[in-house]
C-alpha cells in the first residue's frame, strides 16, 4: 500500500512576533493557528511538537491495535499519551504512556506487543530521538 499525505503552513512575518498557520489536507487542522506564543509559551493554536506527538500517538496506538488482533486479543480499550520533549532546539526524547484493557492476554504478551508497536509503527522508525514506554494493562 502506498498513499501521500500533505499538510501547508503559512507564516507571516519574524519568528518571533510573527504568526502563521497551519492546515492538513483532511481539513482536520484547517487554518490552525501557530505563532511564537503557541510553540514556546501557551496560547491558542498548535505547535511542531504537539503535532508529532499527536502523530506518534495515533500511529503507535494503531500498530498495537493491528498486532493485538493478529495475536487474538482485540483491544477493548488503548489510551495512549505521547509527551514530546524539546530541549535547547532538539527534540530528545517521547514518553509514550499507554494504559490499555484487553481481555484475556498475558502481561508479558501485552508488554512484547506494546515493545514491538513502539518500535514498528511508522512515526517511531522516522524519529531520531529516544522513545520510551510506559504500557499498563488495565
Amino acid at each position: 500500500m502506498k498513499f501521500t499525505r500533505s499538510a501547508s503552513t503559512n507564516w507571516k512575518g519574524t519568528g518571533m512576533e510573527g504568526k502563521g498557520s497551519i492546515s492538513t489536507q483532511s481539513t482536520t487542522l484547517d487554518h490552525a493557528q501557530l505563532s511564537f506564543k503557541t510553540r514556546f509559551d501557551e496560547g491558542v493554536g498548535t505547535n511542531p511538537e504537539e503535532l508529532i506527538g499527536a502523530a506518534h500517538s495515533g500511529c503507535f496506538t494503531m500498530q498495537l491495535s493491528f498486532l493485538l488482533t493478529d495475536l487474538g486479543f482485540p483491544a477493548t480499550n488503548l489510551d495512549t499519551v505521547a509527551k514530546v520533549t524539546f530541549e535547547d532546539g532538539s527534540i530528545t526524547e517521547i514518553n509514550l504512556d499507554l494504559k490499555a484493557t484487553i481481555l484475556g492476554i498475558t502481561e508479558s504478551d501485552f508488554q512484547e506487543t506494546a515493545a514491538k508497536a513502539k518500535e514498528i509503527c511508522p512515526i517511531s522508525k522516522l524519529l531520531n530521538t529516544k522513545i520510551n514506554l510506559v504500557a499498563t494493562l488495565v
